[in-house]
């Protein structure tokens, strides 16, 4: 099983003469296994610490690495290749291609990877089977409701069977009914696929349902539930 590591992660912005520190010294260890939830008021950094452990962004200071390797080290096609094939994202906002269909969309990492064949064809229509967005495979995005859209948004995150899948308010833009169905499925593929969670959320309800769940708050990083 895969690790994912921070270690004295600080990231600050200079803003005119001033200097706004977002993340201080954090310290985080997230197997394979886990289910974590970042929460905090809005604002308080819990979004770029999920850049940061996901290498889409680069900290301040502070090393984070990936079964020890240390992303710090890497070039950034390297590091595209680890978010490619271990990462998953899913956003408040889905993130879908407007001009593509649902399942094209959902295609898209396969492409990236170069790995669109009859194979992983048929692991994508059975995915969007298993999570009931096979019928609107071949409508655009716009035609789809907030709920089917995040479906089709966790579906694209998940199709390469990534080992970390983060979540940032994935359902902060939904009604309570989608908000329930979405949690749900996401602890359901967790399950199957053997993926760990990393969430920022708000959502009282949805944070009950993780093993770990965190409070970002001025600038640092406390467990709640340990």
């Amino acid at each position: 099983m895969s690790k994912l590591t921070c270690n004295n992660i600080t990231k600050s912005f200079e803003i005119g003469d001033d200097v706004l520190n977002v993340l201080n010294n954090i310290n985080l260890t997230v197997n394979q296994t886990d289910t974590i939830a970042i929460t905090g008021i809005s604002g308080a950094g819990k979004s770029s610490l999920l850049h940061i452990l996901a290498g889409l962004d680069k900290p301040t200071s502070g090393e984070i690495s990936l079964d020890h390797q240390n992303f710090t080290e890497l070039s950034k096609n390297d590091l595209s290749k680890i978010r490619l094939n271990n990462f998953g994202f899913v956003y408040q906002f889905h993130h879908l291609l407007d001009d593509l269909t649902i399942e094209e969309n959902i295609h898209m990492p396969l492409i990236l990877k170069k790995s669109l064949n009859a194979s992983s064809k048929a692991i994508a229509k059975d995915l969007m089977k298993s999570i009931d967005i096979y019928k609107r495979k071949d409508h655009l995005p716009w035609k789809l409701s907030g709920g089917e859209k995040q479906r089709a948004a966790i579906a694209r995150a998940i199709i390469n069977n990534p080992k970390f899948l983060f979540l940032d308010e994935p359902t902060g833009n939904l009604d309570i009914e989608n908000s329930a169905n979405i949690q749900n499925l996401i602890f359901d593929i967790s399950k199957k696929y053997d993926v760990a969670l990393i969430t920022a959320t708000h959502d009282n309800e949805f944070i009950k349902l993780f093993d770990k769940v965190y409070t970002l708050e001025n600038s640092n990083l406390s467990i709640n539930n340990e």
